[in-house]
């Protein structure tokens, strides 16, 4: 398999898709094409990004081509024997799928006013009030999980999984933007943000080189 990402400093979407072949623990190859440079709009137009119009990630599997961070969770979950990426029980399975759907469809105002930068620790400031909006959707989700499907586990259903995955941007957001969180909740990020997977990410979003401005100063309200 190859996966085509993005910077690991910046693209959120890339993360996921890439946390996502870890998490399957099949062999893949991939891919970082940096974002927004002199040749992006020539690259993005190949036939590699042609199925995702220009977009990343983009799983290729021979012939298989997947191309949404969600779906390629989903594709490998089914090639990994199913066991792998969520909860066994069905209701617990079913809230962790509604979370990352969730995840994967809403949270604009966090996404727009706080971009992913793992390389970034800005100062706390004022944020709109769209962003704690979501701030605060996302603490009653994680609580929920933690409290219903936790268990002893770390995780949001215990076990590192497709959960966890979807919402891992979110917790360098949290670092980067020094937003306020529940009480709860520094543990989780913790716990995110050391996972091996993530360590790895981040050891190498530190040694790119590749530099995008609008992403490393806050935008004043």
């Amino acid at each position: 398999m190859k996966l085509i990402i993005g910077n690991k400093a910046y693209s959120s979407w890339s993360l996921r898709g890439w946390l996502a072949c870890k998490q399957s623990a099949l062999p893949f190859e991939e891919a970082v094409v940096p974002l927004f440079d002199a040749d992006w709009d020539q690259r993005r137009q190949g036939d590699e990004f042609a199925p995702s119009s220009g977009k990343v990630p983009v799983l290729w599997d021979g012939e298989v081509v997947v191309w949404d961070s969600l779906a390629i969770v989903e594709y490998l979950n089914e090639k990994s024997g199913g066991d792998k990426f969520w909860p066994q029980d069905a209701a617990a399975r079913a809230m962790a799928r509604s979370m990352a759907a969730e995840m994967h469809s809403g949270f604009g105002a966090l996404r727009r006013e706080c971009p992913m930068n793992i390389r970034q620790a800005f100062p706390p400031r004022e944020q709109k009030p769209e962003v704690l909006a979501d701030l605060q959707r996302i603490m009653e989700l994680w609580a929920q999980a933690r409290a219903r499907f936790g268990g002893d586990g770390d995780f949001l259903f215990g076990a590192f999984g497709a959960a966890d995955i979807m919402y891992a941007p979110v917790c360098t957001r949290i670092v980067t933007w020094s937003l306020p969180v529940a009480r709860f909740a520094p543990a989780y990020i913790d716990a995110v943000l050391h996972h091996p997977f993530l360590q790895d990410w981040i050891a190498a979003a530190q040694e790119e080189e590749w530099v995008i401005e609008q992403y490393e100063t806050p935008v004043r309200i």
